[in-house]
């Protein structure tokens, strides 16, 4: 692995920069492939909930089980994504990225071939620490490629390309589920597919991608202090640096009060879309077969990669005259558009197959107004209230805190649907829906969307008062170390 402070000169020459940053028809090498790399990711998570109904008669597992698969992932995903962190301050981030990719490809490959609920529990463990690598590398890679005015858009443009991965990934895997291929379960096909286009995307990113850190004078100025540290201290000054440049890395993120409160929001805010893995299985107890309930995810998934674009759009335009408050305003509306919404595609909508136009047509006007929190305004404050360096923690502790939380809605869901409404696994037919079911979920599911979506929106308001703050002090302190560095 290409380590830093090991070597004389940087790890990478000028020539093999250069080669690496070769273009495809205009575009970079490297970004073509960062954003491969998000596409397989986004569809690495959808995998499971798109065939909870297969995996469920396989292993004889109700809503409660399934739910705890997905909890297993996520808060593995969530209390290891500091190690992305740590890694980054101590390799290129297109090694960490490699790292995370064969992690997460290696397990999603060894639950295709589970034989038992136990085996599946353990390598879905595995591939939340493979995610946990990759999602802040891939975010702290957006954020160094925009500048303030346009970071929405280019979070929004990251996501409209990674949610490919959800509109494909997961409607495949359900169309794949009710065929057999050689043999093979489509259910199980489909994760043995995934795991091996993963793979090869992570061999590709080690080889190709360039870390923007790279190029930069703080970054070669850092390296060259590593080499001198390490010629005078040795191997144990290098350890005792990677330690202790994460702890200044973490009290600094922690510190921030814009970070606090949007992990604040962001707790509450994920319970919703930690619930909404289960609208496949909804869709199916509710009587449409895969290809219609995969054609109504596809329709949401859409909505959310073109609402995404569009609010980091609009809060980048917004800004530009409300720089201290436009951010804010968009999340707060686009997180209360989730009670409205959730009240009529969980109650209004009658749970029938004669509806499916209209079940299409408010998931996705659901997914383009309920998804501009994290382009709007999450991912670009992050970018603004710490110092570059510290990027890639702050996310890695922004999925830390936010997911360890979120990661228990999904087995709150279905142990609510269970033990509230009356789901009874054993008793409900899956192979031909169940009006009973489908009732008893779409309960389950209003309660982990409805008040999570109001007390999103609350939470955003002290942001009004701490982000300008926030961002100002960055800025002062970014000033001051590129001063040092000229000095």
């Amino acid at each position: 692995m290409r380590q830093r402070g090991r070597h004389s000169t940087p790890s990478l020459s000028p020539h093999s920069n250069k080669m690496k940053a070769k273009k495809i028809f205009g575009f970079s090498i490297s970004l073509i492939l960062i954003n491969l790399a998000s596409i397989l990711e986004r569809a690495d998570e959808t995998l499971l909930p798109a065939v909870y109904k297969e995996v469920s008669e396989a292993f004889n597992a109700g809503p409660a089980e399934l739910g705890y698969l997905t909890f297993i992932m996520t808060f593995m995903q969530a209390i290891c994504s500091p190690v992305a962190g740590v890694l980054t301050l101590q390799y290129d981030r297109s090694t960490v990225l490699a790292m995370g990719t064969a992690c997460w490809a290696v397990s999603t490959a060894a639950v295709g071939i589970s034989q038992h609920i136990q085996q599946v529990a353990f390598w879905r463990a595995v591939n939340g620490f493979g995610l946990a690598i990759v999602i802040p590398v891939l975010q702290s890679f957006i954020a160094d490629s925009y500048g303030d005015g346009s970071r929405g858009a280019g979070f929004g443009l990251f996501s409209l390309v990674s949610m490919i991965g959800r509109i494909g990934g997961g409607p495949l895997a359900t169309i794949m589920a009710g065929q057999e291929y050689w043999g093979i379960p489509g259910w199980r096909f489909a994760f043995l597919m995934m795991a091996s286009i993963s793979l090869l995307i992570g061999l590709l990113v080690h080889l190709f991608v360039v870390d923007p850190r790279k190029n930069s004078h703080s970054y070669l100025s850092s390296d060259i202090e590593a080499e001198r540290s390490s010629l005078v201290g040795g191997r144990g000054l290098a350890s005792t640096s990677l330690w202790h440049d994460s702890w200044i890395a973490m009290k600094s993120v922690v510190k921030v009060k814009t970070f606090q409160i949007i992990v604040l929001q962001g707790i509450v805010g994920s319970l919703p879309w930690a619930s909404i893995v289960f609208f496949t299985m909804w869709f199916e107890l509710i009587g449409f077969d895969h290809k219609s309930s995969a054609g109504l995810i596809s329709l949401y998934a859409i909505g959310c990669a073109f609402g995404s674009f569009g609010g980091g759009l609009i809060a980048d335009s917004m800004s530009r005259y409300y720089p201290d408050s436009a951010r804010v305003m968009c999340a707060q509306f686009s997180a209360f558009m989730g009670i409205p919404f959730s009240l009529i595609l969980l109650i209004v909508v009658p749970q029938t197959v004669d509806y499916w136009y209209t079940y299409a047509m408010v998931l996705f006007l659901m997914g383009l107004s309920i998804s501009w929190c994290g382009t709007c305004a999450n991912q670009p404050m992050f970018a603004m209230v710490v110092p570059p360096k510290h990027r890639t923690m702050i996310y890695a502790f922004d999925r830390a805190l936010e997911g360890s939380v979120a990661s228990f809605a999904t087995p709150i869901v279905g142990i609510v649907t269970e033990r509230i409404y009356g789901y009874n696994p054993k008793s409900i037919s899956l192979a031909n829906g169940s009006a009973q079911g489908a009732l008893a979920l779409s309960r389950g599911l209003l309660t982990m969307t409805v008040v999570p979506f109001g007390l999103c929106s609350l939470f955003y308001s002290p942001l009004y008062f701490v982000f300008k703050r926030d961002r100002d002090s960055a800025r002062m302190a970014a000033s001051k170390e590129q001063e040092l560095e000229h000095s």
